[in-house]
């Protein structure tokens, strides 16, 4: 009896002291409504999808505790969610249902959600069955969060605190209506003061940061704090994992904090390509647990299977999708391809420049190519199609801008765009380098990375002009006259047709390249349309029924004989594969 006692105690002091508990955390981040292994913008098969990613964690859900996050971006990028955020807005939202299905546990919101619009996103919110953090995003009105800050989970007795933030870099994006009643606070001090409480109020044992915030700050440093992911890991105290998004890189380290603790600084790419995982396991202190083992891991989705189960469910919503995204709506007298866009005019750009310049009937336009590698065929044109046309749900403002800014505003982007050829064999395109010179290659497409955005490489039409690549920053472009024949006037007011990205200061352009301070840019726009750029468009092609894309020959590149031979040596680097 006695030794039956004794092992009694033995089994009880093992169970309090020495119990270990193993957790697995996974995040998805950036899907973009890449919900099935298929895409209807290009009407064919994909290699990553939800569905896969589905597959691998009801696997790891068999014999473990799990613990799947999203972290933002979610309601953009794809037919799939614009269709149930703007077209059936009656029926359940199929990416709630989708996150639902997949039993979500947490999610951050993220910047394209915020773009969709507060009829979509307050929507969406109601239909998840799990917590949309955000804890900077405040409410004008309580200036309290407008979505829940943190949430707690418990795992075999381990408690878990996670705290969701999104990128504050919102208004410099989107138009006030789009996020009316918020604002948006650092990252830093929002992470500060909401730690804080957690741990007097929580006292958690492990707290993760789910950030829809990139890791490296000085990306672009005209964007301050737009991805502050590290720098919160580093400076503020009593985070152990810190999930990432927004820049689509894939991140997976660990750093020292200024607090001498190491923290697992971790996220996947995006479109459920790749997702983040990360194995914990813990070992019980009299009455806490303390991290025995941590080690993050980034996973393919194209290794895993479509499950079957998924598709069977949301089968319906497939077939509804495409029944609407293969309706005809006009025809295309020739093809169209966005490469061309990347090497000077093209006639994809120059159809959206016209697009812009009938519906706002403005003197100049600016646009810039929102994809670098898709095509639109002769023939008949699809809705499905309009999303390669367009990429984003920008809307379209008719803005005030003098000459002098229109120039600058060109030779803004010409510096991001061209490199400043030094003779004939010269690169073209401005490529990244490293400290030797040499050009730093993607991993993904194996093409050598442009040093700039692609969608910050804004053409004009409306004006004459020539970009000169031999010559420096600021005295590259030369405009001749408007498109009229009319003198260009750099002290004239015109009236500019720009994206609401653009309008809003997004890249750059009117801030830093017009040098038109922040809080004058809302008193510049003369009007903005209250539907997305892409809907117009629609009625555009709808009511045009031909469409002839035209190059305007309203610009060149000069000289002639090195943007010849650089043209064809940038387009066997950047397309040849």
């Amino acid at each position: 009896m006695k030794s039956k006692f004794l092992v009694f105690l033995v089994i009880s002091a093992i169970s309090l002291f020495g119990q270990n508990v193993r957790i697995k955390l996974i995040e998805t981040t950036d899907c973009h409504g890449a919900i099935y292994p298929f895409s209807f913008r290009d009407n064919q098969t994909s290699k990553f999808s939800l569905a896969q990613v589905h597959s691998y964690v009801k696997s790891e859900r068999e014999n473990q505790n799990v613990l799947l996050l999203n972290n933002g971006d979610i309601l953009q990028g794809t037919p799939d969610v614009y269709y149930y955020n703007f077209v059936n807005t009656t029926s359940p939202h199929l990416f709630a249902e989708v996150m639902n299905f997949m039993k979500y546990d947490v999610g951050s919101v993220g910047n394209h959600d915020i773009e969709t619009g507060h009829s979509v996103y307050d929507r969406f919110c109601e239909q998840i069955n799990f917590p949309w953090l955000a804890a900077n995003a405040i409410n004008e009105t309580t200036n309290e969060p407008y979505f829940l800050p943190y949430t707690i989970f418990e795992k075999e007795n381990v408690k878990i605190a996670v705290l969701g933030m999104i990128t504050p870099f919102i208004p410099n994006w989107l138009p006030k209506i789009l996020w009316q009643n918020m604002y948006f606070d650092d990252m830093i001090s929002t992470a500060e003061k909401w730690t804080k409480i957690i741990e007097e109020k929580e006292k958690p044992d492990l707290l993760i940061g789910l950030f829809h915030s990139g890791v490296n700050e000085n990306r672009n440093s005209n964007y301050g704090d737009e991805n502050a992911s590290n720098l919160v890991a580093q400076k503020v105290k009593g985070f152990d994992v810190v999930f990432v998004g927004h820049d689509h890189h894939g991140w997976n380290f660990k750093i020292q904090n200024d607090f001498g603790d190491s923290v697992l600084v971790i996220g996947g790419t995006s479109s459920a390509r790749t997702f983040a995982t990360v194995d914990i396991s813990f070992e019980k202190n009299e009455n806490s647990f303390s991290i025995k083992n941590l080690k993050g891991n980034l996973v393919d989705a194209s290794q895993f299977i479509v499950d079957k189960e998924f598709m069977e469910k949301f089968t319906p919503q497939f077939e509804e999708i495409s029944n609407w995204v293969n309706q005809p709506i006009g025809e295309f007298t020739k093809q169209i391809n966005s490469q061309d866009a990347l090497f000077g005019e093209s006639d994809f750009v120059d159809l959206i420049h016209k697009i812009q310049l009938d519906l706002t009937k403005a003197d100049i336009s600016f646009a810039a190519p929102l994809n670098i590698n898709t095509s639109i065929d002769s023939g008949k044109f699809y809705i499905r199609d309009l999303f390669k046309l367009y990429h984003y749900e920008n809307f379209l403002y008719t803005m005030e801008l003098s000459g002098k800014e229109i120039k600058d505003i060109l030779e803004y982007s010409a510096e991001k765009w061209f490199n400043q050829m030094k003779d004939e064999n010269d690169n073209f395109l401005k490529f990244e380098k490293d400290e030797n010179g040499k050009l730093i290659f993607s991993e993904r497409t194996n093409s050598p990375k442009l040093d700039g955005l692609f969608y910050n490489f804004e053409s004009a039409a409306g004006i004459n002009y020539e970009v000169d690549v031999t010559k420096p920053k600021c005295e590259k472009v030369k405009i001749t006259s408007l498109a009229n024949g009319e003198l260009f006037d750099f002290t004239r007011i015109y009236k500019v047709a720009v994206n609401s990205y653009r309008g809003n200061g997004g890249g750059g352009h009117l801030t830093f390249g017009a040098k038109i301070p922040k809080e004058e840019l809302s008193k510049r726009i003369l009007s903005s349309t209250d539907r997305d750029l892409r809907f117009l468009m629609m009625n555009w092609i709808i009511e045009e029924k031909v469409v002839q894309p035209i190059l305007f020959g309203n610009w060149k590149l000069v000289p002639a004989e090195f943007v010849r031979k650089a043209t064809e040596n940038d387009k066997k680097l950047m397309f040849d594969k």
